[in-house]
């Protein structure tokens, strides 16, 4: 009698603890080189620009707290998946990336445009900094899909 055939399964990495812990990770990776790197280094905009600059460096700590809990969390999640012996490593990268992705296109558009509680930089030409913005987070997003879409058809457990 021949060996069964791996069986597959639809959309496995959403169900996958793997996929959520790097999920976070991944946001919380992203949100925090938009703080050092835009907020910090580069000194172009705070997270809540709309307000004094105390307010703005108040908004930044928070975002920077709550990038680490995000961070953390995420790490304990992945190493329990480590230690039940359930870590998919595809299922992480695709988690991965598409936090990231998302964290970075609810910047651009969300926060951006549509709340409005800061521009990525001011006095220039908003328009090239807004595409290099999405088109990066888009980038990251199709990454993130395609691995998902990769991860859904690996072999069940």
């Amino acid at each position: 009698m021949a060996p069964a055939a791996p069986r597959f399964e639809r959309a496995s990495a959403l169900r996958d603890k793997s996929y959520w812990s790097a999920f976070a990770i991944g946001a919380a990776v992203m949100a925090g080189v938009d703080e050092i790197v835009f907020h910090q280094l580069l000194n172009w905009h705070h997270f809540y620009d709309r307000s004094t600059s105390e307010i703005g460096l108040l908004s930044d700590g928070v975002l920077h707290a709550a990038e680490l809990v995000a961070l953390v969390a995420g790490f304990f999640l992945l190493a329990d998946a480590r230690r039940r012996n359930a870590f998919s490593p595809v299922a992480a990268w695709a988690g991965f990336f598409t936090g990231a992705g998302l964290f970075q296109l609810w910047d651009g558009v969300i926060d951006h445009k549509v709340l409005g509680v800061h521009q990525i930089r001011y006095g220039v030409e908003i328009l090239p900094y807004d595409l290099a913005w999405n088109a990066f987070a888009l980038a990251l997003l199709a990454l993130g899909v395609a691995l998902t879409v990769a991860a859904g058809r690996r072999p069940s457990r």
